[in-house]
């Protein structure tokens, strides 16, 4: 059988920004004559993600990620359909889902590592187990929860940055239904700020490019800002502290504005914002959610419920073919997408 697969075919640096150049496509041989607990699985959706900006590096930075080898076929998130199987636990026709999916159009996986899905959780929508109810969903779900300390009737303003990408998009929409009487996301264009506020019922929106995010906070968060849902880090962080209150929770989730940088995570913060944060009991907690996995199963079925009844709306960004796994990675690092960026590999 002959499938296409993308290797790592150099590293952009530690200080530099990815291209598509840095991946590669292969056509390879792919025997399925299957061992016992193997399935032999057709992709049908791959996630490109912040976080695998690091695993381009030969150190990640993090000890829970690996780094990707030169050469190697990638990995990550991914939905299939198993088309053969010697494993008890799954059978031809069964959808699965796995962490560790390999870029392959067709692959030959332990099928104790995968994990089998159930179609009714999304309606059909195959790609959403990779986002709103995957392990995207969970990081908003559960960040929201264990980090931000929203309390119904608290008269508390939630800021949001990177509140137009897969895990900001949904944390936004969290916050309010938990009780935030005021929800502001921080994003990078025109379109995106229109689709917070009239498509995710978001409170209002900035555009970081184009605006004054100290001068705009102050003018749409009148009472201060008091819980921070933060994807971005950098400058845009340093400024929505700034308006933060006493007691304030800064959900620390992702800092891609620096994951082009040979900076320490979480990296340093200036010396301005370090005393903010202190002079006003500002707790800034990273959240991992793979620290909270037990409760995983529970939060999934809450935001399948969510999703269904329309209390929460899904965006996403997909790209055809698995020749544009590089492409898509790259644009969803430069916010070229809105939602969850998704790369559909097969029907």
């Amino acid at each position: 059988m002959q499938v296409q697969r993308v290797v790592l075919n150099s590293r952009p640096g530690k200080n530099g920004e990815p291209s598509p150049k840095n991946f590669r496509l292969e056509r390879i041989s792919l025997t399925p004559d299957l061992e016992d607990g193997q399935v032999l699985v057709r992709t049908l959706y791959l996630s490109v993600d912040p976080y695998m900006r690091c695993r381009m590096n030969e150190d990640t930075g993090a000890d829970y990620l690996t780094p990707w080898e030169l050469s190697e076929c990638l990995d990550g998130g991914g939905v299939g359909v198993v088309e053969g199987s010697r494993c008890s636990a799954l059978t031809g026709g069964d959808v699965v889902t796995s962490f560790n999916w390999p870029w392959q159009t067709h692959a030959v996986m332990i099928g104790d590592g995968l994990q089998k899905v159930d179609l009714q959780m999304v309606d059909g929508h195959l790609s959403y187990f990779l986002g709103a109810v995957g392990i995207t969903g969970l990081t908003a779900l559960l960040g929201v929860r264990e980090k931000g300390y929203v309390t119904k009737g608290a008269n508390q303003t939630m800021v949001v940055s990177g509140a137009a990408g897969a895990c900001g998009s949904l944390a936004g929409q969290i916050g309010r239904l938990d009780g935030c009487v005021r929800v502001v996301g921080i994003c990078g264009s025109d379109e995106k700020c229109k689709a917070l506020v009239e498509d995710l019922g978001f409170s209002a929106a900035v555009n970081y490019r184009s605006e004054d995010i100290s001068a705009r906070l102050q003018d749409i968060c009148p009472d201060g800002v008091d819980v921070y849902f933060d994807n971005v880090g950098g400058a845009v962080s340093e400024a929505v502290i700034e308006q933060m209150n006493k007691g304030g929770h800064v959900i620390l989730c992702g800092q891609i504005s620096q994951y082009n940088k040979d900076v320490p995570y979480p990296p340093p913060l200036s010396d301005k914002t370090q005393e903010i944060l202190q002079s006003r009991s500002i707790i800034r907690e990273r959240f991992m959610v793979l620290s909270y996995m037990s409760k995983a199963e529970a939060s999934l079925f809450e935001l399948s419920q969510l999703i269904k009844s329309a209390q929460i709306k899904v965006l996403e960004t997909v790209v055809n073919g698995i020749e544009n796994m590089g492409v898509a990675f790259c644009s969803m690092m430069r916010g070229g997408n809105i939602g969850k960026q998704i790369v559909k590999i097969s029907d």
